[in-house]
């Protein structure tokens, strides 16, 4: 599982590289359209001594937009922002050139050179190849028949007709060219057998990728199904009804984690459970990693078609106060339903990432040797942080520890419940999901205990901290706010997470409100209530360890593959500055 965790950190830090394209394609069409202006400018301008440019500049604009067009025919997905993304970025790099040419004659006391001029045109072309087959799905074959679609016919159109012998045909450009056009080529054979043998193609998993953030993740699922393998997934509920009020509650804690990410596979799970049963639960994160994703909607389709099999493992009316155990950064906070500890594990407010599994097995262990039943334990995921280092994972498995043994002292009372969500509320905010907020209240021996639960992926540190003193100034006892670390975005966010964790938006004051009007709800709900402990087996397929560490594997080796060339090609280009 650590691996697994490993793996998937290293995707994740590497997220960053998503976000060099720019957000809308039309900054890309404007841009792109105003350097092929400046191109032209600068040709004519510096380089032939010319005022010829105010003629040529609509001709060239409008080749860039016709070829813009075209290129778009040739891309996997007939993708006109990809296209104007990859124009963008080739006229950039044909810009340097000419601008790099001027300098060098600055810096070296030389003639401007017009080798420059297509030799930025050739760069232009190699940049082509690259993009179009790692990213916009066209072979090396056919990325050779149109890589000088846009450049040549830009060309063609900016130089006098009368200068396109000498440029194209002279030896020296044509070295420096044609050697730059089969370093992109080599670029992108080594580049897709990056991950090879594990992955038969990286630029397959790359376009599936880019593809399922335009909500087409059929290519995306099918790679990670093939890769995934079944097994039996436990889901653990926590179900409170009352017969005279006819209502019901259920917390849930599944085995499968929410992922890998939105919109592939069971990213919005939480959801999905929560709506399957009547949007009446709190779905909480066990101790599980991405390793326990479903790949598919298939897979998650299965999942909930078997959620209902549930067996009744023990049932009762009575439940301990509430036990709070803090160490260090380490939070602990437990219940017991007759020999079933409920423990909520955080530290908040300094985060941590996923726990790992075999701080879950240790307990199950520790109760187990105390003759409690199977521990449900909730990850809290309430604040944002790195993986949790191995002296706070010792002080939170002591914290646990001694909160099993307390339980173990602890008188039962009858429970009551009331629960209360914001499905009636306008609580849309672009870091929380679709399960919106939800509070439950338990009242025992005379004292009431509200339980805060979130659809949001984690929680913006000090947030938690916030709302709790908030209900406690107004007398309410706030024990825990959890977040069900949904993958679910409601919309695509420009920062290195992907995604907009609770609080980072809204703020803790708004979110106080929200909440404080559903505890008010949840309270005025209470009614005496009996448990049941219900447990499912499922057989889904999952996506396992190996599958993220192949991943990571493949994108480090196609990084440290594109870092050599990119030292190698920099240096040819400064060779060619002396000339």
């Amino acid at each position: 599982m650590e691996k697994s965790a490993d793996g998937v950190s290293n995707i994740h830090n590497r997220f960053s590289l998503t976000l060099i394209n720019p957000s809308s394609h039309y900054f890309s069409l404007v841009v792109s359209l105003l350097v092929g202006v400046a191109i032209t400018a600068i040709t004519y301008i510096l380089y032939l001594g010319s005022e010829e440019f105010w003629f040529r500049i609509p001709a060239v604009v409008a080749t860039l937009g016709v070829t813009q067009l075209i290129d778009s025919r040739f891309t996997k997905r007939k993708e006109y922002s990809k296209a104007l993304h990859a124009s963008l970025f080739g006229n950039l790099i044909w810009l340097l050139t000419v601008v790099m040419g001027i300098a060098a004659s600055v810096v070296l006391s030389k003639e401007i050179s017009l080798f420059f001029i297509t030799f930025g045109m050739f760069l232009f072309a190699s940049f082509r190849i690259g993009i179009f087959t790692t990213t916009l799905g066209v072979s090396i074959k056919k990325g050779w028949i149109i890589c000088f679609v846009q450049p040549l016919a830009m060309f063609l159109v900016l130089i006098p007709q009368d200068m396109w012998g000498p440029m194209l045909t002279d030896p020296i450009t044509l070295g420096y060219g044609i050697s730059f056009l089969i370093i992109a080529s080599v670029w992108s054979v080594l580049t897709d057998r990056a991950g090879r043998p594990e992955m038969e193609s990286t630029h397959k998993t790359i376009q599936a990728y880019l593809a399922s953030q335009k909500n087409d993740f059929t290519e995306a699922e099918e790679i990670m199904e093939q890769r995934s393998s079944k097994t039996k997934v436990a889901t653990t509920q926590i179900r409170l009804h009352s017969p005279k009020q006819k209502t019901e509650f259920r917390m849930v804690l599944p085995e499968i984690h929410p992922g890998p990410y939105h919109p592939v596979g069971g990213s919005n799970i939480p959801y999905l459970i929560y709506k399957n049963l009547d949007s009446s639960a709190m779905v909480m994160h066990s101790i599980s990693d991405h390793s326990l994703n479903l790949p598919s909607r298939n897979e998650v389709e299965n999942y909930l078609k078997n959620l209902d099999n549930c067996v009744t493992k023990e049932e009762g009316l009575t439940c301990t106060e509430p036990v709070t155990v803090q160490i260090n950064k380490s939070r602990v906070i437990g219940l017991l339903f007759g020999k079933n500890p409920l423990l909520f594990l955080s530290s908040s407010p300094h985060g941590m990432e996923d726990l790992p599994s075999y701080m879950k097995k240790d307990v199950e262990q520790y109760a187990k040797n105390r003759n409690y039943s199977k521990p449900l334990i909730v990850d809290t995921h309430n604040a944002m942080g790195k993986e949790i280092s191995k002296e706070d994972a010792e002080d939170m498995l002591k914290a646990a520890k001694s909160c099993l043994d307390s339980l173990i002292t602890k008188e039962s009372y009858p429970i009551e419940f009331g629960y209360a969500n914001s499905d009636d509320m306008d609580v849309w905010t672009e870091d929380l999901g679709m399960g919106g907020l939800g509070i439950m209240c338990l009242k025992i021996k005379d004292k009431k205990y509200f339980l805060g639960w979130a659809d949001a992926n984690n929680m913006e540190n000090g947030v938690r901290e916030k709302i709790v003193q908030n209900f406690a100034d107004k007398n309410y006892d706030l024990l825990e706010i959890c977040t069900s670390d949904t993958h679910f975005a409601r919309v695509k966010a420009r920062n290195k997470n992907g995604y907009y964790h609770l609080g980072l938006i809204t703020g803790a004051d708004k979110l106080s409100g929200w909440l404080f009007e559903i505890a008010k709800k949840a309270e005025d709900n209470i009614a005496e209530a009996k448990y049941e402990i219900l447990e499912n087996q499922t057989e889904v397929k999952i996506m396992g360890q190996g599958i993220f560490e192949d991943y990571s594997k493949a994108l480090d080796n196609s990084l440290k593959i594109t870092k050599g060339f990119m030292i190698g090609c920099v240096a040819l280009f400064l060779t060619s500055l002396f000339l």
